[in-house]
């Protein structure tokens, strides 16, 4: 039996309930982090978002129904898929350099042990819940199939790059709701421009420390050699407490009051979640220096307050547009590429990025019911104003 005040919480979150879940796929204006006042360093992009990477494109599907008591295979639905194509259309034949990054391995990023073999990455990056990876992965090949040309041996292989954080407490994650279908469309929905954040595509039920969590992003532009490149990043956030919460370096979780969804969970035990953080350059780097990229993910986390928990799969990629020739097989090949002595803004843009972009997806959540009437506060944006204007943290 829940306590009053429990029912009384669940009840007011269910009176707001399914019309806020639903506003918040419906294209209306979502508040970001920098909208908030709230500071960064670096200099993001014209859309501060993953696709300031020209030819990065990104689909997502969103699904949302039902309310009330679990019942597995009917719901409530709290879930979707998130494509990242990192050269549009022509991902399907024009492979990119790669490398990826395990912070903490309780979770899955298929593929990765032919980019760490290789050194590509071949068609496109997809996030999902954990139960529907293989059914997302799976629709990738049919994509290939469907698009690409056969080798020369007459078959086509792939080994896609599949991500996953779980939604299990929002979300009928047992009753397998992510279709090949739903996979092949945010596939061809992936285009270039502003990228919806918060609870949608594979975000769309994840929670991060505490809060509605989901689909952040950001970018930063750096300069190199007297050339400008960008490095952005997508996240898939899902992971945390809100002890440990931190915005612009204050501890901002421990003064918010309110429902923390884990809070059945010990303490020691409490950072069950995940975080799948993509990030994408235009500058040339190879793949050993790709890997380096990624392995800056988790000081970006660090900022928000990550101890990377146990519980917690920490997984990330990074790939880059530069060197379209690099997949070409019937000659050698000539490279350009960063020299290592040089890599240190494109460091600093990765952290900078990936402390962002988590926090735009916080910024983006809102109030959310579930399963069961589990319910999920959104980042109260007053509240985080009034606890940073008394740190002098604020921009505006």
């Amino acid at each position: 039996m829940k306590p009053f005040w429990l029912a009384c919480y669940v009840l007011g979150f269910a009176l707001l309930g399914i019309g806020q879940v639903l506003a918040g796929t419906l294209g209306e204006p979502v508040m970001r982090a920098r909208d908030l006042g709230i500071p960064f360093d670096g200099t993001p992009g014209p859309l501060n978002a993953i696709t300031d990477v020209a030819g990065v494109t990104v689909g997502q599907v969103t699904l949302i129904s039902g309310s009330g008591k679990l019942v597995v295979g009917k719901g409530p639905v709290r879930t979707g898929v998130t494509a990242i194509l990192p050269r549009g259309e022509q991902s399907v034949t024009q492979n990119v350099f790669a490398g990826w990054y395990a912070q903490n391995g309780n979770g899955e990023m298929t593929g990765t042990t032919w980019v760490d073999e290789s050194g590509f990455l071949e068609g496109p990056v997809m996030i999902t819940n954990t139960h529907s990876v293989g059914v997302v992965r799976d629709a990738v090949v049919r994509w290939r199939v469907a698009k690409g040309e056969a080798d020369a041996t007459g078959a086509w292989w792939s080994l896609p790059v599949v991500a996953e954080t779980w939604d299990g407490w929002l979300n009928d994650i047992n009753g397998f709701h992510v279709t090949t279908a739903h996979a092949l469309e945010a596939l061809g929905k992936a285009q270039g421009g502003p990228v919806a954040e918060g609870g949608v595509g594979g975000g769309t039920g994840m929670i991060c420390n505490g809060f509605k969590g989901g689909i952040g992003t950001s970018s930063r532009q750096v300069e190199l050699f007297g050339k400008g490149y960008t490095v952005g990043v997508l996240v898939q956030c899902n992971y945390g407490t809100r002890q440990n919460l931190r915005i612009a370096g204050i501890p901002v979780g421990r003064e918010i009051a309110g429902l923390d969804p884990y809070a059945w969970v010990p303490s020691d035990r409490a950072e069950t979640g995940s975080i799948i953080v993509v990030v994408a350059t235009d500058a040339p780097l190879l793949p050993g220096q790709l890997k380096r990229l990624a392995r800056r993910v988790p000081l970006g986390l660090g900022r928000n307050g990550s101890i990377s928990g146990n519980g917690s799969g920490d997984i990330f990629i990074a790939f880059s547009t530069a060197n379209p020739q690099a997949t070409q097989a019937d000659a050698l090949v000539s490279l350009t590429m960063v020299p290592n002595d040089s890599l240190d803004s494109l460091f600093a843009a990765t952290v900078e990025a990936t402390e962002e972009a988590i926090i735009n997806a916080l910024v983006a959540g809102k109030d959310t019911v579930g399963i069961d009437g589990h319910a999920v506060q959104g980042l109260p944006h007053q509240r985080v104003r009034e606890i940073l204007g008394r740190a002098n943290r604020l921009t505006h």
